[in-house]
């Protein structure tokens, strides 16, 4: 299964940012649309992600206050990326490696879309709970001994 497939049923809903987003409107952003990551664009280009690993790190650094500065100054300015050809089970190898809970689809310089954790877990999910019930039909219909007389 490829990236492509997943972004096809995930839908291409997707929350942006510039770098000189207060932090605190990132992340009043991110509460009311209930999501874990923001992707940061400047002048057409991905140029970072914000998640709620920086926002926490953010909240650790200033006492449990966002503070007054922009999306840029806590902004993971080196996303790792993947592209729409991107096999699941790289996706899933790379999430795991980086302990990236979100990585952005890119085509060239476009942005398509954002694969998270949760999106590729369901996708595995989804693919074994199909592979199961095909092995159970198989199973069920497997001829029986009078059937072969």
């Amino acid at each position: 299964m490829k990236v492509s497939e997943i972004l096809k049923v995930k839908g291409n809903i997707l929350f942006t940012v510039t770098p000189d987003t207060p932090i605190a409107e990132a992340v009043s952003a991110m509460a009311e649309k209930d999501i874990g990551s923001l992707v940061v664009m400047e002048f057409g280009e991905l140029v970072g992600m914000l998640t709620f690993r920086e926002v926490l790190k953010t909240l650790q650094e200033n006492a449990g206050s966002v503070g007054t500065n922009t999306v840029r100054k806590h902004m993971d300015d080196h996303p790792i990326t993947v592209t729409p050809d991107t096999d699941l089970n790289e996706v899933r190898r790379i999430m795991l490696e980086k302990h990236a809970r979100y990585v952005p689809v890119m085509d060239a310089k476009t942005l398509l879309g954002v694969m998270s954790f949760y999106d590729v877990a369901k996708a595995v999910l989804d693919a074994q709970g199909f592979e199961n019930k095909m092995l159970k039909a198989y199973i069920r219909d497997w001829p029986t001994e009078e059937e072969n007389s």
